[in-house]
């Protein structure tokens, strides 16, 4: 370097580094006396009261054993902290090393402003939570709706709906369906409280439920005071009329068991009917999962011509558990629609030794 040049020197290099957004001190190794800092560094890092040069003391943030035993290992010490109040307020990322100037060894102390990068992670981090949170939201959303169409289809239907968008009409040869009504179920409605009886009927329902999936039928539908379900779809079994049976007994003596112990009866009349019916979906906006077919309107008409807490099964139903339940022959009976029926009143199961 020329000499003219080492003249110019200094002051380029004073006024770059006073010109830098960065705050910059220039600090003694020996008694950690600032030596140089420019305006930045001194406007971030004031001195407070008398004027005190030891970096320490104007870096209160700085942990000076921490920074002397890193440094003696040659690597830099660094660390976050605040400057100025309110609003004026940064935040900065400051570093401590070692550097040679002038052939004489010295510590730099460099704060940068990062408070834009603060504030960016912040909203990264606001953001990534509220992401966080709408898949929580809609995960429930899901499962709420999920659940409230696994109450008006078979899951299989279900998911057949979900992975294609429709499902395929489809034809069971071998189902069971039971119809279940209420005997003098209007009267009761304009005699009592709406309230209560609405909630007594929610609450024999709810049993109902219970009871048909213990034996893995398919409840279909409530129209009013009136119950369908199903055995035999979507998956087949070849117990469907032996399951049914069993469900329409325990139904009778839940009703049963519940009028011995409450003062309002509730009295119901079941009809069974086993044989072909077609499962589909109807409806565009409001999914409904329904089952059509003769088989459906014969075990209708037998749940009519019932007697209160009689189940009558078709001789179709009889002839697959005549051998496993006790029924009694009911006759002959005309069903509107049907020719003349040979019916029988389903009594109990039979007990196998």
């Amino acid at each position: 370097m020329t000499e003219r040049a080492q003249e110019v020197a200094p002051g380029v290099l004073k006024h770059l580094v006073q010109g830098l957004g960065a705050g910059v001190a220039v600090v003694r190794p020996d008694d950690w006396t600032i030596a140089f800092e420019n305006a930045a560094f001194f406007e971030w890092f004031p001195p407070d009261g008398e004027v005190d040069d030891a970096l320490p003391a104007r870096v209160p943030a700085l942990d000076e054993d921490k920074a002397r035993a890193r440094l003696e290992k040659g690597r830099p010490y660094t660390f976050e902290t605040d400057a100025g109040r309110g609003a004026r307020a940064v935040g900065l990322s400051v570093e401590l090393r070692r550097c040679e100037l002038g052939g004489e060894g010295y510590l730099v102390c460099e704060a940068r402003d990062i408070t834009k990068q603060r504030e960016a992670e912040y909203l990264l981090d606001s953001y990534s939570k509220m992401v966080e949170r709408n898949t929580r939201d809609l995960q429930r959303e899901k499962e709420r709706v999920e659940k409230l169409l696994l109450n008006v289809m078979p899951r299989s239907v279900y998911e057949e709906m979900k992975d294609f968008g429709s499902t395929t009409p489809q034809r069971f040869d071998a189902a069971t369906i039971l119809l279940l009504d209420f005997v003098g179920f209007t009267s009761m409605a304009i005699s009592r409280d709406p309230s209560a009886l609405i909630a007594e009927l929610n609450d024999i329902f709810t049993s109902f439920d219970r009871i048909v999936e213990l034996f893995g039928c398919e409840r279909m539908k409530t129209i009013g005071d009136a119950y369908m379900a199903v055995a035999g779809l979507p998956d087949e079994t070849p117990d469907h009329a032996h399951n049914m049976g069993r469900v329409a007994l325990r139904m009778r003596r839940y009703l049963e068991r519940r009028n011995a112990s409450h003062p309002e009866q509730w009295l119901c009349r079941i009809g069974i009917h086993s044989g072909p019916v077609i499962g589909s979906i109807v409806g565009v906006q409001k999914y409904v999962y329904d089952i059509f077919g003769p088989g459906v309107n014969l075990a209708s008409r037998l749940e009519a011509v019932a007697e209160p807490m009689q189940i009558l099964v078709s001789e179709a139903t009889y002839g697959l558990i005549r051998d496993d339940f006790s029924l009694v022959e009911h006759g002959e009976v005309d069903l509107k629609g049907f020719d003349a029926q040979r019916l029988y009143s389903l009594e109990g199961e039979l007990q196998r030794r």
